[in-house]
């Protein structure tokens, strides 16, 4: 298990783009962590790292969206994405219907508010908890898309054999560095 200390939105885009560049079909990954601690920030940048087509957004309202994976140049396609949030989701056999373990055969499956209700879909995954400042829902607008409350520390805890076939530490670490120093420059 290992951590980082973000302090932007584009610091924690900058650590998920890293992971969607070593992400490949059959990854599960869960995220956990307050309403505002950056989930979708998070898997925003993991689409972009992955080439996804359009835009990663909230699945709150819907509960799944799938994002396609587009065709590289060298013509090879990169893995769906399939975003979850399971916040609503009280009976397995709802989460059931979602087909999760036939998206994870190809897919990469991100599941928000999954702890305990996702683990028993693959014993190799990636566990992630944010925490931070969360949202006042007292001042809790309806518009979801964009909220950040900026510094947070990022925990990643990769189950299974999977994840010490890449040094994903350090891969996100030089990510972390590299997205700190673009903001220094631009201050």
């Amino acid at each position: 298990m290992f951590e980082f200390n973000v302090a932007s939105a584009a610091q924690t885009q900058a650590l998920g783009e890293a992971l969607g560049a070593l992400v490949r079909g059959g990854d599960l990954l869960m995220l956990t962590g307050d309403l505002g601690t950056g989930k979708t920030t998070f898997t925003q940048g993991l689409g972009r790292g992955m080439n996804v087509e359009g835009r990663v957004a909230s699945p709150t309202f819907i509960i799944s969206r799938t994002h396609r994976g587009k065709i590289s140049a060298e013509g090879v396609k990169s893995p769906d994405l399939v975003h979850v949030d399971a916040y609503r989701i009280t009976d397995l056999d709802d989460l059931e219907t979602l087909d999760l373990d036939t998206a994870l055969r190809e897919a990469v499956v991100v599941v928000e508010w999954g702890e305990g209700k996702t683990e028993a879909l693959s014993e190799e995954r990636l566990e992630i908890t944010l925490h931070g400042d969360a949202l006042n829902l007292e001042e809790l607008s309806t518009d979801l898309e964009g909220m950040d409350s900026g510094h947070r520390v990022i925990r990643f805890n990769p189950v299974g054999s999977r994840w010490q076939e890449c040094d994903l530490q350090l891969a996100l670490q030089q990510a972390l560095e590299a997205a700190q120093a673009a903001e220094v420059e631009e201050n």
